[in-house]
């Protein structure tokens, strides 16, 4: 993919583009990224409790969300979740399913907010109607992922209200028996998860935190259009980030490296921006908030007691 992404692009250009670029406004969007992870403390302190139904206190949560998403960089194939899950059951009283489960329903209010940012961006972000990237519209992969979140948010409140019928249309739709009690213990804990939703004012505190997770993340990649002098305002930079979540949901190299960079190569060239200027922008925006929080994942797996060793294992 990066190789993809660098055909026809001249490596002189980029670089002379970096060097170009005003550094206040990439610091800013490095910090603005790297705050996300601290609003996501938040949120996932509302999804997850100890065996003794207690909030987990937030220092556990913080080396787990840093060692995780370390991981996500460093390794393949999106290790860094089950790192995650796996980092927070060694520094609190956890489940590991609980964990695995309330990362499900992070994933699941992402994607929900995801797809409402990006209807939201096709509409104010002034891109024809008919504007594609890889042959694929837009709008086209809107409605489709409006879809997909619609019917996983169908598929969930069902396992959450009616369990038993769940687990008897499992059975007897998947034939294979193993199969089924893995199905049938994925649903489990995905009840369990979203049973940690058991107040309107909790759900409302979840979906703000996530909003404000996105709009944040959103924020920095305008904010770092504005080092490179990048004409893409507010609803352009909303679209390109939710474009890319949805490029990268699909596990893939380590810190995504190539998809990253194409995804946003393709996006820019929509609102008429030259190869040059768009691979700088996607490396170097890329490169910079992949560096803190690497080294804040880093710096937690070595102030707590989570071997290395373990995290390796627990990615495989």
């Amino acid at each position: 993919m990066l190789a993809w992404t660098f055909r026809g692009v001249s490596f002189r250009e980029v670089w002379e583009e970096f060097r170009a670029a005003h550094p206040l406004p990439l610091i800013a969007a490095v910090l603005l990224t790297t705050s996300t992870f601290v609003l996501r403390l938040f949120r996932w302190r509302l999804l997850l409790y100890t065996d003794a139904h207690r909030a987990v206190a937030y220092p556990p949560l913080w080396h787990a969300i840093a060692v995780g998403f370390m991981a996500n960089n460093l390794l393949p194939l999106r290790a860094g979740e089950v790192i995650r899950a796996f980092s927070v059951t060694r520094l609190a009283p956890v489940r590991m399913t609980a964990a695995l489960s309330s990362l499900v329903v992070e994933r699941l209010l992402d994607g929900f907010i995801i797809v409402g940012l990006l209807l939201f961006a096709i509409l104010r972000a002034g891109i024809p109607g008919d504007a594609t990237i890889a042959g694929v519209r837009v709008a086209h992969v809107a409605s489709r992922a409006g879809l997909l979140c619609g019917a996983l948010l169908g598929v969930a409140f069902l396992m959450l209200a009616f369990p038993a019928f769940s687990e008897r249309m499992v059975r007897r739709l998947v034939a294979a028996p193993r199969l089924a009690d893995r199905i049938v213990k994925a649903i489990e804990g995905v009840r369990h998860g979203m049973g940690a939703l058991t107040s309107p004012g909790r759900i409302a505190a979840s979906v703000f935190w996530s909003l404000a997770v996105w709009v944040v993340n959103g924020l920095s990649f305008y904010v770092a259009f504005l080092a490179f002098e990048i004409p893409v305002g507010v609803p352009g930079a909303l679209l390109l980030q939710s474009l890319l979540v949805l490029g990268i949901a699909v596990p893939s190299s380590p810190g995504f490296f190539g998809v990253f960079e194409a995804v946003i190569k393709a996006v820019l060239a929509i609102f008429g921006v030259a190869s040059g200027p768009a691979v700088s922008y996607a490396l170097t925006y890329h490169i910079t908030t992949f560096i803190p929080i690497t080294l804040l994942g880093l710096w937690s797996l070595s102030r707590t007691p989570i071997e290395l060793r373990a995290v390796r294992e627990a990615g495989a």
